[in-house]
């Protein structure tokens, strides 16, 4: 019975490697045929581009990136100058004005134009396939923030930036947790999507100014009674879409120094800025 068994060993490990193939191939044909029906298109503008979920070259040099720019060290809005790894670590005027209870922040663009219509797609478009890139464009932001806390020992996690539960039931999803999934995966890093929660929810922030925005926010953010216990010595980040006048984040910053977490950073996908 032994040598049956062995006998029929080869041929079914043939059969197996064939269907094996069979389905590789299968698989190729059908991502061409998805290609030809669903050629490949910019994710802001819809015009044809080489890859997927990538921008075409007049939005690319429109949504003006900031990986590489000489950026504010705290909030990540760009500054003039060009970046040296070798100066100091610049902080523009409203940081110094308004020192920010986290350590250090990065953006991926500038809330206007390309950036600004990515992030209402994907906030009030339901357009949640953005994360995909959008997630791979903030991993590539953080990468900076995460030097100094690897050498500490500590993994650091990302925490989105919480909805109020109503805010989430209406809006069907949480864009910050979106955008940290998506991000996270690309860090190999993990993701904490309930540490923080929001306690109350807030009236709309787009006609407040910095006071009072901080005024409607004092205390709406704060740990989760079981699962902020997961931040305590860890460095986080903390993920958010746009940042204004940092008023949201400041409150997720204090509430995770609450739960003991040792650096806190902050990485968004856009940065407003004042004009002129």
């Amino acid at each position: 019975m032994l040598e049956s068994a062995s006998g029929r060993s080869g041929p079914w490990r043939r059969a197996a490697a064939a269907v094996a193939l069979a389905g590789a191939a299968g698989r190729r044909v059908g991502a061409h045929l998805r290609r030809l029906l669903y050629p490949p298109a910019c994710v802001a503008c819809g015009e044809l581009t080489e890859g997927e979920f990538a921008l075409c070259g007049p939005c690319w040099r429109e949504a003006g990136f900031l990986m590489g720019a000489l950026v504010c060290d705290a909030c990540g809005a760009p500054l003039p100058g060009q970046a040296d790894a070798e100066a100091v670590a610049p902080h523009c005027d409203d940081c110094l004005r308004h020192p920010r209870p986290w350590d250090r922040g990065r953006a991926v663009l500038p809330y206007r134009g390309t950036g600004r219509a990515l992030v209402l797609a994907l906030k009030h478009g339901d357009r949640t396939d953005l994360a995909r890139p959008m997630g791979a464009w903030m991993a590539a932001a953080a990468r900076s923030l995460l030097g100094e806390d690897r050498a500490d020992g500590a993994e650091a996690v990302l925490v989105p930036v919480p909805l109020h539960w109503t805010r989430l039931a209406l809006r069907r999803h949480n864009q910050a947790q979106l955008l940290a999934a998506a991000a996270g995966r690309r860090l190999g890093l993990p993701v904490l999507p309930d540490a923080l929660i929001r306690c109350r929810r807030t009236a709309s922030l787009g006609t407040l100014g910095r006071e009072g925005r901080a005024a409607a926010l004092a205390g709406a953010i704060a740990p989760h009674p079981r699962w902020g216990r997961a931040l305590a010595g860890r460095p986080v980040i903390l993920v958010d879409d746009v940042m204004t006048t940092g008023a949201t984040l400041a409150e997720a910053a204090c509430a995770a120094r609450a739960a003991g977490a040792g650096t806190v950073h902050v990485l968004v996908l856009a940065r407003a800025m004042r004009e002129g």
